[in-house]
C-alpha cells in the first residue's frame, strides 16, 4: 500500500487539483481511483484554462456544440464543455461516493469568477448549474468573500452540496463554518448535505515569507516556511471545536456531517521547502487534501505519514506571536490573499473565454 493509499487510513482524503478530457477519457483518473485511492477532484477556472487550450483534446466536443448552437458565445461552450468533464468525473467517481455513504466521491465545479462579488447572482447560477449537472457527487464551489458568505448559506439550506474556497484566515473559517451551520439547520435533510471548507495554504508562506525577508532579524527568518502550516493548524483546532461541541450535537443528531477543512493551494511554491510540506505537516481526522498531480507523484513517492493535525497547537501559537512581536499583519496578509485569489481567477476565467473565442474560429473554419 503506497503512501496515498495509507492517508485515508489516518482520516484524510486525497482529492485531485486537476481535471482534463484526456485525463476522463484516457483511463487516467480510474487509475487514480483504483490504485492511489483517490477520492475527489476539484477544479476552478485556472485548471479549465489550462485543460481547454492546451492541444486539442476539446475541439470535436467544440466543433459539435457550435454545430447545434452557431449563435453561442464563448461562456456557452465553456460551460457546455465543463459541464461534460464535470459529469464524466462523478460518474467514475460514484462508486467511491456510494461506498463511502456519500462523504467522498465528489467533484467540484466553480460558479463563474465573475459573480464573486453578486450574491443573488450566484445563488441563482448555483440552482442551475445544481439542476444542469445533475449529479447528487456534485459540489458547487463558492468564495468566502463577504458577498459568497450568504450564497453559501442558502445553497446549503436547500441540499446542495458546496466546497467553499479562498480562505485564508481564521476570520475567513469561522465565517464559513457559521454559515455551513446556518445553511444545514434551515435544510429539510441535513444528513443529504456535504461541504468542504477549503482552506488554502502555500500562498500565505509565499507571501508573508517575503515580509520576514524584509524584515531579515534572526527570529524572523527562522519563521519561513512555518506560517501557512500554523495557519492551517489553527484552523483545525477551531474545527474540532465547533464540531465536536455541544453547539453541532443538535445538527449531528439530525444527521448533518462535520463540514470537513480542505488543504487546498498545497503545492510547494518554494524549491528550499520539501515538495511534499503541505501533505505531511496536514494529516488528520475528518480532513481533505486536494493535490495537484506533481504533489501526488511526489507523495506517492516519498510521503511520510504521522498525524500532524492532532499535536502542535502551542507551536502555531506561539508562531502567531512571534509574527504580532514582529508587527506582521496577518489580517491584511490574509485579506490581500483573498482578493488577489479572486482577481486570478476572474482574470483566468478572462483569458479562458477569449482562448475558446480562438478556438472556435479554429474549429468551425
Amino acid at each position: 500500500m503506497n503512501p496515498l493509499q495509507q492517508l485515508h487510513q489516518h482520516g484524510q482524503s486525497v482529492w485531485l487539483d486537476y481535471i482534463s478530457r484526456e485525463l476522463l477519457t484516457g483511463g487516467g483518473l480510474r487509475r487514480l481511483i483504483e490504485e492511489d485511492g483517490l477520492r475527489g477532484m476539484t477544479s476552478n477556472p485556472s485548471i479549465f484554462q489550462k485543460a481547454i487550450t492546451t492541444g486539442s483534446a476539446y475541439d470535436d466536443a467544440v466543433r459539435r456544440f457550435l454545430g447545434a448552437n452557431p449563435r453561442a458565445d464563448s461562456e456557452a461552450v465553456y460551460e457546455e464543455l465543463a459541464v461534460e468533464d464535470i459529469r464524466m468525473a462523478a460518474d467514475q467517481l460514484r462508486p467511491v461516493y456510494d461506498g463511502s455513504g456519500g462523504a467522498d466521491g465528489f467533484v467540484s465545479l466553480e460558479l463563474s469568477p465573475r459573480l464573486a462579488r453578486a450574491t443573488g447572482s450566484s445563488i441563482e447560477q448555483g440552482r442551475r448549474l445544481w439542476k444542469t449537472v445533475d449529479r447528487p457527487n456534485l459540489m458547487l464551489k463558492v468564495p468566502a468573500t463577504a458577498e459568497g458568505i450568504p450564497v453559501v448559506e442558502t445553497l446549503l439550506s436547500e441540499g446542495i452540496n458546496i466546497n467553499i474556497t479562498l480562505m485564508f484566515s481564521m476570520a475567513h473559517y469561522e465565517a464559513v463554518a457559521n454559515a455551513y451551520l446556518r445553511g444545514v439547520a434551515r435544510s429539510t435533510d441535513p444528513a443529504g448535505i456535504a461541504s468542504v471548507a477549503s482552506f488554502f495554504v502555500s500562498r500565505v508562506d509565499t507571501l508573508v515569507d517575503k515580509q520576514l525577508d524584509a524584515i531579515g532579524s534572526p527570529v524572523a527568518l527562522a519563521l519561513r516556511g512555518k506560517v501557512a502550516v500554523a495557519n492551517s493548524k489553527r484552523v483545525y483546532h477551531r474545527f474540532r471545536e465547533i464540531f465536536d461541541g455541544e453547539a453541532f450535537v443538535p445538527l449531528r443528531n439530525r444527521g448533518a456531517r462535520v463540514q470537513r477543512p480542505l488543504w487546498g493551494s498545497t503545492s510547494t511554491k518554494n524549491p528550499v521547502y520539501s515538495d511534499v510540506l503541505y501533505v505531511e505537516e496536514l494529516i488528520g481526522p475528518d480532513t481533505v487534501n486536494t493535490l495537484p498531480t506533481e504533489t501526488v507523484d511526489a507523495f506517492r513517492n516519498h510521503g511520510r505519514l504521522t498525524d500532524a493535525l492532532l499535536s502542535g497547537i502551542e507551536e502555531a501559537n506561539a508562531v502567531f506571536a512571534s509574527l504580532d512581536s514582529l508587527g506582521v499583519d496577518m489580517h491584511a496578509a490574509t485579506e490581500q490573499l483573498q482578493v488577489e485569489g479572486v482577481d486570478a481567477f476572474a482574470k483566468a476565467y478572462d483569458q479562458l473565454l477569449g482562448a475558446l473565442e480562438e478556438k472556435a474560429r479554429s474549429v468551425t473554419a
